[in-house]
């Protein structure tokens, strides 16, 4: 998050998250550091789905076809983050922390990041398997600002 906060100051640029399985983890870590104010525009945190389609934005359609779950939902979070907020780029995160698979039968430890910028919008599926409720949401945090970090050094996402 220190990375990603000076990243952003360098380059003028502001951040948004919509955050699902990981509760506001990664909001809370990013607002934990001085002059956050200056980077970070604010966040959802969009746990049922009802939430996703209502403030994010997220089509119900999509929601109902792919589920919560998944690469098109996360996108369409991180874009709608994006658009509510008016930062210059979102990242959101959904999956499944446990104890239990959802109710689609995706099993624990499935998570999609999603990164909205001005240059598209891009996705991340990652499996951390069967660990702890608290580890997946830290891993998962870690992996949505790797994503930040990526893009804005011009690595490859």
């Amino acid at each position: 998050e220190a990375v990603c906060s000076s990243l952003l100051v360098e380059r003028g640029l502001t951040l948004a998250t919509a955050e699902s399985c990981t509760g506001g983890l990664i909001a809370r870590r990013i607002t934990a550091l001085p002059g956050a104010s200056r980077v970070y525009r604010g966040g959802v945190v969009s746990y049922w789905t009802e939430v996703k389609a209502a403030v994010l934005g997220v089509p119900q359609d999509l929601l109902d076809q792919y589920g919560a779950v998944s690469e098109p939902t996360a996108r369409a979070m991180a874009e709608g983050a994006r658009r509510i907020t008016g930062a210059d780029i979102a990242v959101s995160v959904t999956g499944v922390a446990g104890p239990d698979p959802d109710e689609r039968g995706n099993p624990v430890g499935l998570v999609f990041i999603g990164l909205a910028t001005p240059d598209g919008t891009f996705c991340r599926r990652t499996e951390s398997g069967r660990r702890t409720r608290d580890r997946i949401q830290d891993l998962s945090a870690n992996h949505a600002l790797d994503m930040v970090r990526r893009y804005l050094t011009g690595l490859e996402l």
